[in-house]
């Protein structure tokens, strides 16, 4: 389906660090989660600081610390507040931006909740939250200090913790990838339909290349987070329904696109569970959903593309991939500008292809690569919605139908090596 998604800059900047850093020697072992709210419309943005939550046990990254894991259509940084050294650093994209390539946006002014986990620092810090515009230029961002001993950081965790059940568990927190997979419009009496479902998802995500390779290093918790009401919210036909996480269909007016605007309600019903990246099942048989980087994946359980589905979405939410399908008839040059390299690594203007699979092409393939050709890797145009000015890298892929066998080559090389990213201390 079709995602709003806007994109950004060039190259993405994955394992750029100044130095090896010990997680121990300035974090300690807590995630510190800080709830914002962005606002703004297609002139002008702003970000605003909501609260700040604290809970037992950092699940996060402890390798490459300083470091971006792609560019992203924003960023958060901690510095240390004496020495201004950078602590942490990472990227995100959010239904926000999103949102800002609507026609909406040039009209009315709105606001988003976004929250992001980090580990809490020993002493006191700084943290900078920045939004880039589709050209990765600053668009907006806010800076504001965390003293780990405030006492209005909430301290959760610790109370009542909702109902979950492990279907994948590899190793410790602290040293796996931590996927939380959440119900949403299950009841109470649908919770075990729920765990069937989760374990179908987590079948098929791990089904496919590379996460097949490297399912050793990820956790998968199932979340029966219990709704009021069985099913979720079809705006478009009257039905809103209470549900654990308040999604909705025809987010944007698109119908099949289905996101939460709950974001915090999202993070606190996690609480006391570690996790890193997001899964929400929409127990519905209508076709759609939505993934976004760093945020989350959401789709519908009971249609029958869920397995292709399920997986595409995690390639936007976890490996930050593009759409690689187009519309002959609509070029959408406000979502990713031609004249600026998208930091996706699995689409391309040209502007910089030397940073992005350009490697990876057999000697001889002409670049572009005429659509009659059918080489394992190439630079085919038409890609991001865009049927001129962009290019993929397979004539088909996970990213690009739901039909593909998996992720082309390009795609798998970007999730590897995201996970390696996540795992494994680069070598100086």
């Amino acid at each position: 389906m079709k995602r709003f998604v806007i994109t950004l800059l060039a190259s993405a900047c994955i394992g750029t660090t100044l130095h090896a850093q010990r997680f121990d020697d300035h974090f300690r072992d807590t995630t510190l989660r800080v709830d914002y709210i962005f606002s703004g419309d297609a002139g002008r943005q702003s970000i605003h600081f909501d609260r700040a939550a604290a809970t037992p046990v950092w699940a996060g990254r402890r390798h490459n610390l300083a470091a971006l894991p792609l560019q992203g259509n924003g960023q958060v940084e901690m510095r240390d507040a004496r020495t201004g050294e950078i602590l942490y650093a990472s990227s995100f994209s959010s239904l926000f931006q999103e949102w800002l390539t609507t026609d909406e946006a040039t009209q009315l002014s709105k606001a988003f909740e976004n929250s992001f986990l980090l580990p809490m620092p020993r002493s006191e810090a700084t943290v900078k939250v920045t939004l880039l515009d589709t050209r990765g230029r600053e668009c907006a961002s806010l800076t504001h200090r965390i003293d780990p001993d405030d006492i209005l950081i909430r301290r959760g965790g610790t109370g009542r913790i909702a109902p979950h059940r492990y279907l994948l568990r590899s190793d410790d927190c602290r040293r796996a990838i931590d996927v939380a997979i959440v119900a949403e419009g299950y009841t109470e009496a649908e919770a075990e339909r729920f765990y069937a479902d989760a374990q179908s998802a987590c079948d098929h995500i791990f089904a496919h290349e590379p996460f097949a390779s490297y399912r050793d290093r990820f956790n998968v918790v199932a979340v029966a987070a219990p709704s009021a009401d069985s099913g979720v919210s079809v705006p478009r036909d009257g039905i809103w329904r209470s549900t654990a996480v308040g999604s909705h269909f025809d987010t944007f007016y698109s119908d099949r696109y289905l996101t939460t605007g709950d974001v915090h309600r999202l993070h606190t019903l996690l609480e006391g569970i570690p996790y890193e990246h997001i899964v929400i099942l929409a127990n519905t048989d209508t076709y759609g959903g939505g993934g976004i980087y760093n945020s989350y994946t959401l789709t519908t359980a009971h249609h029958p593309q869920f397995a292709p589905v399920v997986v595409h979405e995690f390639g936007h939410s976890f490996g930050g991939l593009a759409d690689e399908y187009y519309y002959e008839n609509d070029v959408m040059s406000d979502t990713y500008p031609t004249d600026t390299e998208p930091w996706e690594q699995n689409i391309t203007t040209l502007k910089d292809f030397a940073s992005k699979w350009q490697d990876m092409l057999a000697p001889g393939t002409p670049v572009p690569t005429p659509a009659a050709d059918t080489l394992e890797v190439a630079v085919y145009e038409g890609a991001a919605y865009s049927f001129k000015g962009l290019y993929r890298p397979a004539h088909d892929c996970r990213m690009h139908t739901n039909s593909a066998p998996g992720f082309c080559p390009v795609c798998r090389r970007a999730i590897e090596r995201l996970i390696v990213f996540y795992t494994e201390e680069k070598k100086q």
